[in-house]
């Protein structure tokens, strides 16, 4: 017999509990093998562990429908935690071109045409580039899917890396141990999480290992079956990191390459490993390449200016070069 304590998040205990508790008993009547003790947005459990996580994963279900709707009927409530609500679950989502609904029940969407084409391309394809500038919402949209593809339960696991390539600075001349040094370089990853999860919930994940942020060199020699893949800023890989990391793909994983490769900020001589990439690999089935622009920039209006500008002057220099 084991004991834990769950924290209820974003959502009022008396949506849960029910007026005068009385969804609260019918979740104790449910989980008749279980001491369920409830004091304001803590939920103490005892019982047999596999026990308790059905019946964490039930509670998650009816959190997750009041956060997605606004709302939960006493029926709606009976019908999710007897399992008969979950065809009803599915029709409204369907219906719903959210891809998740983040912290505070913030709707998580495409929100521009290369978006929606990247969230199309992934029902396809098990292997997905996304290619385009700082902004245009292509890590943070791939994010969202490996989420979604995690709460629908079609991946047990999500593994966010990044190659830790330093741009102007040197990781040796940084203070802290090897994770402090990194994790500036993979705190893009958590900010994006932290809008989708609970940070509780998300800690908890995260110490179990379902979801792992790590370096790219953390996946050498690894298969990663049943498993969300992102890999993000892949322009700084080189030829040989990134064949490494293609074929670590196991089965029933899906993979996202995100990059920019106006910013590759390798050693000058290296070649990057997407751009070739992106060469050899465009004509294989299963495989989709999406390139965003300046008009996926979702950011500040700014944004596009600058990234225009750098385009203009980028290309300026290769006319001039031609001459």
């Amino acid at each position: 017999m084991i004991e834990k304590v769950i924290y209820l998040e974003g959502i009022e205990p008396v949506n849960v509990y029910g007026i005068n508790n009385i969804r609260l008993e019918k979740l104790k009547d449910f989980y008749p093998k279980l001491k369920i003790i409830a004091r304001g947005n803590e939920i103490k459990v005892q019982g047999d562990e596999n026990e308790i996580n059905v019946f964490e994963d039930k509670l998650e279900i009816i959190i997750e429908y009041f956060l997605k709707f606004k709302q939960l009927s006493d029926n709606e409530f009976e019908a999710l935690l007897k399992g008969e609500g979950e065809s009803l679950l599915k029709r409204r989502e369907d219906a719903d071109d959210a891809l998740v609904y983040g912290n505070n029940s913030k709707p998580i969407r495409a929100r521009t045409v290369t978006q929606q084409k990247l969230v199309d391309e992934y029902n396809t394809n098990d292997m997905l580039f996304a290619i385009g500038p700082a902004g245009s919402g292509k890590t943070y949209t791939a994010i969202a899917l490996a989420v979604r593809a995690f709460k629908n339960k079609e991946v047990k696991r999500i593994i966010l890396t990044r190659p830790a390539v330093e741009a102007g600075e040197n990781l040796g001349f940084l203070p802290g141990d090897l994770k402090e040094k990194l994790d500036p370089y993979l705190r893009p990853l958590y900010d994006a999480l932290m809008d989708m999860i609970q940070p509780k919930k998300l800690a908890e994940l995260i110490e179990d290992g379902i979801i792992e942020i790590a370096p790219l060199a953390y996946m050498r020699g690894r298969t990663l079956d049943n498993a969300f893949v992102i890999l993000d800023e892949a322009q700084n890989t080189t030829v040989n990191q990134l064949k490494m990391f293609l074929t670590r793909m196991g089965k029933n994983a899906k993979f996202i390459v995100t990059g920019d490769i106006t910013q590759i900020d390798l050693p000058k001589k290296t070649d990057s490993g997407l751009v070739q990439a992106l060469g050899i690999l465009k004509d294989i089935k299963g495989i989709s390449i999406l390139y965003f622009d300046e008009r996926d920039i979702i950011r500040h209006h700014l944004v596009k200016y600058i990234v225009n500008a750098y385009k203009k002057q980028d290309e300026n220099k290769k006319e001039n070069s031609n001459q």
